[in-house]
């Protein structure tokens, strides 16, 4: 009987701890639009290293341009690629292929947004 009710404890935790980390899913592409400047990135939601990070990106008329990207010690400006909601992600083209990189929205507010990358990275966002 005690290792029933300890299973069933264990269950409820973790689906709790789940939910507390679930993705939100994006409904439309107006929730990102707008100007974010991109404060810091983490490789992982612990890590207690963040990256510091100078770059802009702009979300208008389905496209997306990221701008000031530091880069051997100048900076540069990433041409516009386009970006839609699929399956309640955003999804960002390459620039000069085919492919896309693919954010889960993790957190968002009026003047807030962390993202989520495919590969486990972090970034977090603030409204311009």
């Amino acid at each position: 009987m005690k290792k029933i009710n300890l299973a069933a404890i264990l269950l409820t935790l973790t689906a709790f701890t789940s939910a507390v980390y679930a993705d939100i899913a994006l409904e439309s592409k107006e929730q990102v639009e707008g100007t974010w400047k991109l404060q810091y990135s983490k490789n992982t939601l612990n890590d207690k290293d963040p990256v510091n990070r100078e770059d802009t990106w702009v979300f208008k008329n389905g496209k997306v341009t990221i701008l000031h990207i530091p880069r051997d010690g100048k900076y540069y400006d990433q041409p516009p690629v386009n970006y839609e909601i699929e399956d309640g992600k955003l999804k960002i083209a390459l620039v000069g292929n085919n492919r896309f990189d693919i954010f889960s929205l993790v957190e968002m507010d009026d003047k807030t947004m962390t993202l989520k990358g495919k590969f486990g990275g972090y970034y977090y966002f603030n409204k311009k």
